[in-house]
């Protein structure tokens, strides 16, 4: 069975909610972290001027990474989607690849039953 990693950047304020909605999706993990970034705005909050920002801003984010079998891929990629989404600059980005592998240390199990809860 294929798996795919997804890597959801967004807004610190948003991980909460993120976090309990995905538990409702059936995650069986996450590993979350917090980040400096920007993106193609270059750290430009919406109420500042319209004009291009030459300079760089980092500003705080959070990453979520989960790995799942390919075939639920579309389905959390739309439930994140309408999770995060306001309209507004910050929304997050969701970048997704391809994993060749998963190994549980543990007990030796790889692929999907390295995901999977529970004991063989």
């Amino acid at each position: 069975m294929k798996l795919s990693r997804v890597e959801i950047i967004t807004g610190i304020s948003k991980i909460e909610p993120l976090k309990k909605a995905l538990g409702k999706f059936h995650i069986t993990g996450m590993t979350v972290y917090q980040v400096l970034g920007c993106g193609v705005q270059h750290g430009t909050q919406e109420f500042e001027v319209e004009e291009k920002n030459k300079e760089i801003s980092l500003l705080p984010k959070e990453v979520v990474m989960i790995v799942l079998p390919t075939e639920e891929l579309d389905g959390l990629l739309e439930f994140v989607k309408k999770e995060l989404y306001t309209g507004h600059i910050g929304d997050g980005k969701i970048f997704v690849s391809d994993v060749t592998n998963v190994v549980r240390v543990r007990t030796g199990e790889e692929g999907v039953d390295a995901l999977l809860y529970g004991e063989k």
